[in-house]
């Protein structure tokens, strides 16, 4: 390969030298057309990773640390500016909700849920945060992870009637402020039941669900195997009244007696956007 390459080189110089020497020079090449822009890093289609079934979700609560006041104000001030360098390097990987916990929950500040179709970008995401400024005095205090899936119950073919219920809801309320994360286990007589039996209980379950879906909107990530838990049930609301009313005909049906986790914790934060979360976060104390 060595001589191949020199042998190339040495051609070139006898051309240049043979046209310095009297040979006619070679025709002019023509004017290069300017290099194209390269195209600017597109996001995550929300809309669309956000109702696709395979998509990895992550979910984590933060407590910031005293500490983080005694850094001058000038650093903390700088935060959110760091926090969104780190959105805008993975945004076309991920999406990132943020929400305020502070003033409800005793554990955390706020908390994060991370959508990636790829569960190495969250992580990837998530690693970088925790290297900003802001992320370094951010205790975890919760960590869920979890993916969603298609309906397995109230599907068109085994529910016909409540899955057109479901599907023919639509949320009228206003923009939603407020969020919930509950996370949910169920014992090993659920898991022991046949595929019509747990069919049959979620009917039950959703049937009383279906007048709440005009104000509450809901989704639901499977968790068994990847976390402690088997599932992430995740609520946003602009009526509190109407989501409260919603968990106690929950807590009636006869499928909550296979619960052994529902809740603990159940997080309520309201729904920021990261700059504004990071910035309200970092001015107090």
């Amino acid at each position: 390969m060595k001589v191949r390459c020199v042998s190339l080189v040495a051609a070139g110089l006898l051309t240049i030298a043979g046209s310095a020497i009297g040979q006619p020079a070679p025709a002019p090449m023509p004017a290069m057309a300017p290099a194209a822009k390269p195209a600017m890093n597109t996001p995550v289609d929300r809309a669309k990773i956000l109702s696709a079934p395979g998509v990895f979700a992550a979910f984590s609560t933060y407590k910031i640390r005293p500490d983080y006041f005694k850094v001058a104000l000038a650093e903390r001030k700088g935060a959110a500016d760091e926090v969104m360098a780190v959105l805008e390097k993975h945004k076309e990987k991920v999406i990132v909700d943020a929400y305020l916990t502070r003033g409800y929950e005793a554990k955390s500040d706020y908390f994060l849920r991370v959508h990636a179709y790829d569960a190495v970008a969250a992580q990837a995401f998530l690693v970088d945060f925790r290297a900003t400024r802001f992320g370094m005095y951010s205790d975890v205090t919760e960590s869920l992870v979890g993916i969603t899936k298609a309906l397995n119950y109230i599907s068109k073919d085994k529910s016909p009637d409540l899955n057109k219920g479901l599907s023919g809801a639509t949320y009228a309320g206003d923009a939603p402020r407020f969020a919930f994360m509950i996370p949910v286990k169920k014992n090993a007589d659920w898991w022991n039941l046949t595929d019509e039996q747990r069919l049959k209980e979620m009917e039950t379950h959703t049937l009383p669900t279906l007048a709440f879906l005009v104000n509450v909107k809901r989704k639901l990530y499977h968790s068994t195997g990847l976390d402690d838990t088997d599932f992430i049930t995740y609520f946003e609301t602009n009526d509190l009244g109407a989501f409260n009313n919603l968990m106690l005909s929950l807590a009636k049906v006869p499928e909550n007696k296979y619960h052994v986790r529902w809740g603990n914790p159940t997080v309520l934060g309201t729904i920021q956007p990261i700059e504004n979360l990071v910035k309200t976060l970092s001015m107090g104390n």
